[in-house]
C-alpha cells in the first residue's frame, strides 16, 4: 500500500512533472565555470540554452537542434527550504516537485525544514540525495512536519505549537552546510519570519537563491463578516476580531503593504529574484513563468 508522500509524488509525476520536462533544461547555471570535461550525452536544445554548444552533426541527423550535456554541467546541488507552515499543501507540493525535477538531472538534493511544533525550535536537515526514492524522503519528512504543525491525533492540537519559523536561522544553516556553489530554493510565505536580510546578504554572493513566495490572498483580505475568530497558522493564537471595523481593516491594508514593500526592498538589496506562487494558481504553468523570469533576469 502507498504511503501518502508516494500518492502525493504519483500525482505531482502525472500533473506537473510531466509538464515541466524540458522547459527547466538549462534553467540553472552550472556550479563550475566552463563548459566541462566528460561528455554525458545528448538533449534536446530548449529556448534560452547556450547557442555554443550546440551538436551540429545530431542537429543534422536527428533534423532537430541538440545540445552537447557535460558532467560538470550537472553536479549542481539543490537545497530546498521550506521554512513556512502556512499554505503548507502548496510549499510541500514546490518542494516535492522541485527536488523530483531536480534529482532527476542527477543533482543532489537536500532540504532544510524549520520545526516549531510541540515545543521544538530547530533546523532539520535531509541530506543531498538523486532519485524518486530520495525526494520520497524528502516528501516524507514534508508529511512529517505537516502533521506535527497541525496537531496530529493524540498529540494535542493546535494548543502546542510551538513558535514561529526563524528564516534567519535556516539560511545560516545553508550557509554552513553547502561548502561547494548551490542553487538554493527558499520556499516560505515570508509572513512573521523575523530579521532575516542579513542572514540572506551573506548567503546570496555565494550561491544563487531563488525566493518562492507563496501567497493565499486570504492573508492580505479581511472579509466583512463581523466577529470572527482569526489564528495564526504557526503559533496556534486565536483573537476574536470585529472584521468590519474600519479602523481595523485600514490598519491591516497599510500593514501588508508595508510588509510587501520590506520584502520587495530587502530582496532587492540582496540581488535576489522573488516570485509569487498563488496557492490557487496551476502548480506547472507557476514554475514555467518562474523559469521564464530567470531567463529573462540573466539575458
Amino acid at each position: 500500500m502507498r504511503t501518502a508522500s508516494e500518492r502525493l509524488l504519483l500525482r505531482l509525476e502525472w500533473r506537473v512533472v510531466r509538464r515541466l520536462d524540458g522547459r527547466l533544461a538549462g534553467g540553472y547555471r552550472t556550479a563550475h565555470r566552463g563548459t566541462g570535461t566528460d561528455l554525458a550525452g545528448l538533449r534536446e536544445y530548449v529556448e534560452g540554452d547556450d547557442a555554443r554548444y550546440i551538436d551540429w552533426n545530431a542537429t543534422a541527423r536527428l533534423n532537430k537542434p541538440h545540445l552537447r550535456v557535460f558532467t560538470e554541467d550537472r553536479e549542481l546541488t539543490e537545497r530546498l527550504g521550506v521554512p513556512g507552515r502556512s499554505k503548507q499543501d502548496v510549499l510541500s507540493e514546490l518542494a516535492l516537485v522541485l527536488a523530483r525535477l531536480f534529482g532527476r538531472g542527477g543533482n543532489r538534493v537536500g532540504a532544510l525544514l524549520y520545526d516549531t511544533a510541540f515545543g521544538n525550535r530547530a533546523v532539520r536537515t535531509v541530506s543531498p540525495g538523486t532519485g524518486r526514492r530520495h525526494a520520497l524522503r524528502i516528501g516524507a519528512e514534508l508529511a512529517r512536519t505537516t502533521d506535527a504543525g497541525r496537531g496530529g491525533a493524540g498529540r494535542g492540537g493546535a494548543g502546542q505549537y510551538g513558535g514561529t519559523t526563524d528564516l534567519a536561522a535556516m539560511l545560516d544553516a545553508v550557509g554552513k552546510i553547502a561548502q561547494r556553489r548551490a542553487l538554493i530554493v527558499v520556499i516560505s510565505d515570508f509572513i512573521g519570519n523575523g530579521d532575516w536580510e542579513r542572514s540572506l546578504l551573506r548567503l546570496a554572493p555565494r550561491h544563487e537563491v531563488v525566493a518562492l513566495r507563496v501567497i493565499d490572498s486570504a492573508d492580505d483580505e479581511l472579509p466583512d463578516a463581523g466577529l470572527v475568530v482569526v489564528e495564526d497558522a504557526e503559533t496556534g493564537e486565536q483573537l476574536v476580531i470585529d472584521s468590519s471595523d474600519p479602523l481595523l481593516r485600514a490598519r491591516l491594508a497599510a500593514c501588508v503593504e508595508d510588509r510587501d514593500t520590506s520584502l520587495a526592498a530587502g530582496m532587492r538589496r540582496a540581488g535576489v529574484p522573488i516570485h509569487r506562487i498563488d496557492t490557487d494558481a496551476d502548480l506547472a504553468t507557476a514554475l514555467i513563468d518562474v523559469v521564464a523570469s530567470t531567463r529573462r533576469r540573466r539575458a
